[in-house]
């Protein structure tokens, strides 16, 4: 009997031991938001309607229902716990027309 639960305990403190040594698993990238680049800045405009920012910025991530004339594109680049990227562009909207935004893309190095 002494000897089974030597064993057991041994069995037992060698897993504990070669988990500690154990890989770790692979951690997904995760891209969210809108992927906005320097190109899609460059053809901002002042004055361009939104049906023309939405043709070259996409649909934006957050459009508020309380002040319609700003919207947020915002992405977040993420491993794990492990934050790559984070930035936000904000467009503002008057009489329908872009008037300016505000935001500046992180360069990856």
């Amino acid at each position: 009997m002494k000897i089974i639960v030597k064993n057991i305990l041994l069995l037992i403190i060698g897993i504990f031991i070669s988990s500690c040594s154990i890989p770790k698993t692979y951690e997904v990238v995760i891209s969210q938001g809108n992927l906005v680049d320097q190109e899609m800045i460059d053809k901002l405009e002042v004055g361009m309607t939104e049906s023309q920012v939405k043709f070259v910025m996409g649909t934006p991530l957050i459009a508020d229902t309380f002040y319609p004339e700003r919207w947020d594109y915002f992405t977040s680049v993420t491993q794990g716990s492990k934050t790559y990227t984070e930035q936000k562009i904000i467009l503002y909207f008057e009489d329908n027309k872009l008037a300016r935004w505000e935001g500046e893309l992180i360069s990856e190095n």
